[in-house]
């Protein structure tokens, strides 16, 4: 399991949305590097899958439909880096090195291969990103910047024409060239799904998390920027229940006490589990907030609360349309 915590917080500042871990889904390594694909015979039967900022725990069962055993590459992509909006911050990027991710199937431990891309959109470029000996993962390199910055103006250009470079115009109206890829670590494992048989595989991992102290959704930030407020609520549904619980909080300090909140943000790809066979046919979900005074808000319907701290889905024969992201907000206090 890893003890990777992709944790960025700034003061009264909110930081671009964090990595969002994904589905398993099946892999294919064709022209142009690793893509994703459908699977004709092997269907999700079962997905549970509990979400906190501590942990992350997903069991799937699989069923090979067909009359003989199928190998497949199963690909858990993370996320690419940088951010393709916000600001580029070193220290709040993982090092995917770090990153332990324990995988069981049938109960039995499995190991994992890891394949690095370099993106362009959708084209992969890493093969003249390492032709010309530079990293794939170009935001863990401090200096890598400068390298760039350093190349002749013509060879600049050509980069430029070439797709690996972007030309851009800074505030003082410098232009400045910066790489054009993004950093992609996909962890691989070849599947044996023997034929008309049942597979469960379980993934264990800490999840990488993004947040803030302080934010949008103190009431002065609302007024002040509704815009923002408007991608919050797009992001994480919230309503004005949502947000006069975040009122209520703030305003019932204990005497003396200053009481001021903090963001967490937790993201899991779940549209990818569309790329097997049907629908999810069952499909259970755990959103844990961690405390019973810490509030939360994500993009389901049917959500059940089971308990002071989890909620609850269920949903049968599940297609999901869209990723999931999890707003938590916590409270603490300072003496005034």
């Amino acid at each position: 399991m890893t003890r990777l915590a992709f944790a960025a917080a700034l003061l009264l500042a909110v930081l671009p949305a964090a990595p969002a871990l994904a589905n398993d889904s099946e892999a294919a390594w064709a022209l142009g590097g690793l893509t994703l694909k459908t699977t004709a015979d092997i269907s999700m039967d079962r997905e549970e899958l509990y979400l906190s900022a501590s942990e992350v725990r997903v069991d799937y069962t699989y069923t090979n439909h067909a009359d003989s055993a199928r190998e497949v590459m199963i690909a858990f992509p993370l996320p690419a880096l940088p951010e393709q909006e916000g600001y580029l911050e070193y220290a709040g990027y993982p090092d995917w090195d770090a990153l332990y991710f324990s995988t069981t199937v049938d109960g039995e431990p499995v190991e994992w291969d890891v394949a690095d891309r370099a993106l362009v959109g959708e084209k992969d470029v890493t093969d003249l990103v390492l032709a010309r000996g530079w990293p794939v993962h170009w935001v863990l390199d401090y200096t890598f910047l400068d390298t760039v910055l350093d190349l002749p103006r013509a060879e600049q250009d050509a980069l430029v024409a070439q797709g690996l470079l972007l030309s851009e115009r800074d505030g003082f109206g410098t232009v400045r060239v910066t790489p054009a890829w993004r950093g992609q670590r996909f962890i691989l494992r070849t599947q044996t799904f023997p034929a008309k048989s049942t597979v469960a595989v379980s993934h264990r991992y800490t999840p990488l998390v993004g947040g803030s102290v302080g934010g949008m959704l103190y009431p002065q930030a609302r007024r002040d920027y509704p815009e923002g407020l408007a991608e919050y609520r797009t992001r994480w549904c919230l309503d004005d229940a949502f947000l006069a619980g975040i009122d209520r909080r703030l305003a019932s300090a204990p005497k003396g006490m200053t009481r001021f909140m903090s963001e967490t943000w937790l993201g899991y790809v779940l549209s990818t589990g569309a790329n097997w066979h049907g629908p999810i046919r069952h499909f259970r979900l755990v959103v844990d907030k961690g405390e019973p005074g810490h509030l939360v808000s994500f993009c389901m319907d049917g959500v059940k609360k089971i308990s002071p701290t989890q909620f609850e889905v269920v949903k049968e024969n599940f297609e999901p349309a869209r990723d999931l992201d999890v707003l938590i907000v916590r409270f603490d206090e300072i003496e005034e």
